[in-house]
């Protein structure tokens, strides 16, 4: 088994998961680090009619720094817009009436914490892809850590470094295949197959 040492993210790209999910990797997932902005760990990108379309969970400025510290706003309803964005992107998919129930409820309750948030997102989308996996969360912050370092490998602003074979999704005849987009791209549109996609993912 290697140690790894992931970010926690809001509904995570592919990429994410390969190495999550991956049957030799012991996850630690990181709660005390300094709250990087523009990142995955509050925000997802998924394939909306003109494009890569982002959902960004809104942040309260109370000047704590930890990620397990980091409280939501809810001064806007980004919930509702988000599941709406998210409907409209995706209804029209394979798999979507399918899963639109359980993705739906993750959007059911106003959790306060970031994390809290990202981490019951997370075992929806588990439940979703039928498979479990263990991990832990990090007790200290360690700028160099033992473990291999994926917390700034996933990058919201630049092309993913993974090599992604393509599947067919909703808008592609328009704006050609987006790769490693949110969990929620595959689920979506290949359904039942997700997971062995995510295994099969070449990591570079």
């Amino acid at each position: 088994m290697k140690k790894v040492l992931l970010p926690i993210f809001y509904l995570p790209p592919v990429s994410w998961f390969s190495v999550f999910l991956d049957n030799e990797n012991e996850i630690s997932l990181e709660q005390f680090e300094n709250f990087p902005k523009q990142t995955y760990r509050n925000r997802a990108a998924i394939y909306g009619a003109n494009g890569k379309l982002p959902l960004i969970i809104p942040i309260k400025h109370t000047g704590k720094r930890e990620i397990k510290d980091i409280e939501i706003s809810f001064a806007e309803d980004w919930q509702k817009l988000h599941w709406k964005s998210i409907k409209t992107a995706y209804q029209s998919t394979p798999y979507f009436e399918f899963y639109e129930d359980k993705l739906k409820s993750i959007f059911a309750e106003k959790i306060l914490s970031l994390k809290d948030f990202n981490i019951k997102a997370l075992g929806i989308i588990l439940a979703i892809l039928k498979t479990e996996k263990k991990y832990e969360f990090t007790t200290e912050y360690f700028k160099n850590p033992e473990a291999e370092d994926f917390r700034e490998k996933f990058s919201a602003k630049s092309e993913s470094e993974y090599e992604m074979p393509e599947y067919y999704q909703s808008f592609s005849d328009k704006n050609g295949f987006i790769k490693d987009l949110s969990i929620l791209d595959l689920i979506c549109n290949i359904g039942p197959e997700s997971l062995t996609y995510i295994k099969n993912i070449n990591k570079n």
